[in-house]
This record gives C-alpha cells, structure tokens and sequence, in this order.
C-alpha cells in the first residue's frame, strides 16, 4: 500500500506560476513512474506528466514547454513547477503512481494509487 499526498494548489492568475508537491509513503518510490493527472469540471480526467524512474519525463501536448516535472527520491517526493498557467489548466491535480516498477505511467490504466488531489485555480 502506497499513500501519496500532493500539495501546493491555489489561486494565481494568468501567466503566473505554482509548484504543486506529492510525496509518497509505504514504500520507495525510486523505481517507479510517477505523475500528475488532472481534471476539470465536467471532464474526464486526463493525463498531464509522468517522471521514470530514470529521470525521463513525458508531457501532454498542452502542458509541454511550461510545466516542469521532477523527482527527489531521496525524499520521495515529486514535483510539478507550472509556469505560464493559463485558465484553462484549472483542475484539480492528482499524483500518482505506476502499478509496477519499470512500468511507464501514461494512461489512467496505469495508475495504482492515487493522491488526494489540489485544487489549481487559474483566473483571467
């Protein structure tokens, strides 16, 4: 059982920057996938970025160039550094973690154990 609590939601307005933490307990997680979902009122949840266990990261096409994902495994934390947000990243964001180690977290069939969620509030 892995318990992940992410953190560091809030208002900001457009153009400005948050950076959203989670960190994991109940086991390591330096050889696992983590990352970030997110999902806004009235969408499915949908993929944002992930981070390997090797440092290699993916982005959906509308995060790519202004968010920034990284990893402490010493800490067993990630991080999200969101730059440039724009209204319509508001959502609430969700980490979390692959189903096994060595596996890629892409899609919600990937995901094991979730987050609570932060609330990213982005005004015009």
């Amino acid at each position: 059982q892995v318990q992940l609590v992410d953190s560091g939601g809030g208002s900001v307005q457009a153009g400005g920057s948050l950076r959203l933490s989670c960190t994991a307990s109940g086991r390591s997680i330096n050889n696992y996938a983590m990352g970030w979902f997110r999902q806004a009122p009235g969408k499915w949840r949908e993929f944002v970025t992930s981070i390997l266990w090797s440092g290699g990261t993916y982005y959906s096409e509308s995060v790519r160039g202004r968010f920034t994902i990284s990893r402490d495994n010493a800490e067993n934390t990630i991080y999200l550094q969101m730059n440039t947000l724009k209204v319509e990243d508001t959502a609430i964001y969700y980490c979390a973690v692959a189903k096994a180690a060595y596996r890629v977290l892409r899609t919600l069939d990937d995901v094991d154990f979730w987050g609570q969620g932060t609330q990213v509030t982005v005004s015009s």
